[in-house]
């Protein structure tokens, strides 16, 4: 049995505060662009399934009760009453949260208080980007204000995140060099004239700007892959080297060995085990056992990935542990670890990498 200390939940968002009807519960257990097979739900997925196997419990059912059963019981405990036992049943001490995701979303705040938990902010550029434009009438204030809220970012927040420079498939969306300031000026005004008819940022020179902003600040950069290629990453990776600024690789399923790869190479490069575990449920182990062939230890962190539903947040934690048990377990087992090992590399990733990383005891020495 391979012990591990209270998790950090390294990369999450915030959950719903509203009750959910059946439909939007099921729409939120995996990413879809249409509505399940005929005959099927959502629920007949591996997070589904997952989903049925550890949290009934948590609310007082049997293990694997069945989805109307365990949606009732949802509603009879009602919405904060369901998250603060959910929450609080998943072993996390704390979470680093993304609060860029629009929705009525608990902040890093609410989140602790539900979860009996610690919570940092992580602060995506994107939007620090928006809110900045709504304020600054011409390029130069804008430019002059975005360098000033990263700043002030970064006294608050343990992390920046971007969620949008290296998710488009293998070619990424962004150049890996600093842009000038002519060209960053150009890429603002664009910007800020087409906000009106739509404000997300997508502009690679503007994404470029806000990723080299939040090097500068010394800040951890966390960096979404999704399910694209994490080789597109590949340059900018090269040219941040030496900076002193973490990079934390979110997402990669399925190219999770990449993503331990590019951990292996570069010093100050990390792997996130992410929502990927949660997504494959019964299969967790495996996927964990693959990142763990190349990714060094001590470069590994969890996080569950979860959004919206408290679900997930407590399916990411409580799979993780178990495959993590499992893996470190059955390698110890079979005399190729001794226990000692496993217990200390368990700790390293569950917990010790994060805090070690973001720096979330006063006391941690940078990496």
């Amino acid at each position: 049995m391979i012990e591990t200390p209270p998790l950090v939940d390294q990369y999450c968002h915030g959950v719903l505060r509203t009750e959910l009807g059946l439909g939007t519960f099921e729409a939120q257990l995996m990413r879809s662009a249409g509505p399940p097979a005929a005959g099927t739900t959502f629920f007949d997925t591996q997070t589904g399934f997952a989903v049925r196997r550890w949290c009934p419990p948590l609310l007082g059912l049997e293990p694997h009760a069945t989805p109307a059963r365990y949606l009732a019981r949802r509603r009879e405990l009602g919405a904060a009453e369901t998250a603060r036992l959910l929450l609080r049943g998943s072993g996390v001490a704390a979470y680093l949260v993304d609060t860029g995701v629009p929705g009525d979303l608990t902040g890093p705040k609410e989140l602790a208080l539900a979860g009996d938990a610690e919570a940092f902010e992580s602060v995506r550029l994107e939007l620090l980007a928006e809110q900045v434009a709504d304020t600054s009438g011409t390029v130069g204030a804008f430019l002059a204000n975005l360098a000033e809220a990263v700043h002030h970012a970064a006294t608050g927040a343990v992390a920046f995140t971007c969620a949008t420079a290296f998710t488009r498939g293998d070619t990424p969306a962004v150049d890996p060099e600093p842009p000038g300031p002519g060209a960053v000026r150009g890429a603002a005004g664009r910007w800020l004239a087409r906000r009106p008819r739509g404000g997300a940022v997508r502009d690679p020179v503007l994404l470029a700007h806000l990723l080299w902003s939040a090097v500068a600040s010394g800040r951890p950069l966390q960096l979404h892959t999704d399910e694209a290629d994490p080789a597109a990453l590949t340059g900018f990776v090269r040219a941040t080297a030496g900076f002193g600024t973490r990079l934390v690789l979110l997402g990669g399923y399925p190219h999770h060995r990449r993503t331990a790869q590019l951990a292996a190479a570069f010093p100050h490069v990390y792997a996130d085990t992410g929502a990927a575990l949660g997504r494959t449920g019964a299969r967790a182990a495996a996927v964990l056992a693959e990142l763990l062939e190349t990714a060094p230890f001590g470069k590994v962190l969890f996080s569950s990935g979860g959004r919206q539903l408290p679900e997930l947040h407590a399916v990411g934690a409580l799979v993780f542990r178990e495959a993590l048990g499992r893996v470190l377990g059955g390698w110890a087992a079979e005399g190729s670890w001794s226990w000692r090992d496993a217990e200390r590399v368990a700790a390293l990733v569950a917990a010790g990498n994060a805090r070690r990383v973001y720096r979330l005891d006063r006391d941690e020495t940078p990496p």
